[in-house]
């Protein structure tokens, strides 16, 4: 399998499964407001994931930014998980979002796809 597929199988599966988090947003809107605003983001993110399939490498800022914020997330709920301010359990998601982070880092398309990418000109930029 090319790699360009791949990522957009990635790009697809972490989308709907960011897509995914709108039911436990809406479940704990009332009992964990500040949760729930954090699943927004992520429910966001999925939508603009699963728009990413179509062309990754217009999009390559966006999963750089789904790698690397994955990994931040990972590392406050890894800290907190082993300090005892969340459940272990939490460490199941840090593996998780890991994960999600190394596959995107793995798969981005390089620099040089995005160069080639077609670039709108506005009219007052053109050079005569």
């Amino acid at each position: 399998m090319n790699r360009k597929l791949t990522l957009k199988i990635v790009l697809v599966f972490v989308g709907l499964l960011f897509l995914a988090l709108a039911y436990p947003m809406a479940l704990f809107m009332r009992q964990e407001p500040a949760l729930s605003m954090m699943l927004s983001l992520y429910v966001t993110l999925g939508v603009f994931l699963l728009l990413a399939v179509r062309n990754p490498p217009a999009h390559r800022s966006l999963i750089l930014f789904t790698a690397w914020s994955s990994f931040a997330h990972a590392a406050i709920m890894g800290y907190q998980a082993i300090r005892g301010m969340v459940g272990r359990s939490e460490l199941v998601g840090v593996a998780v979002l890991v994960a999600i982070g190394l596959i995107l880092l793995i798969l981005v398309p390089p620099r040089k796809d995005a160069e080639h990418l077609p670039t709108q000109v506005l009219p007052a930029a053109r050079q005569s």
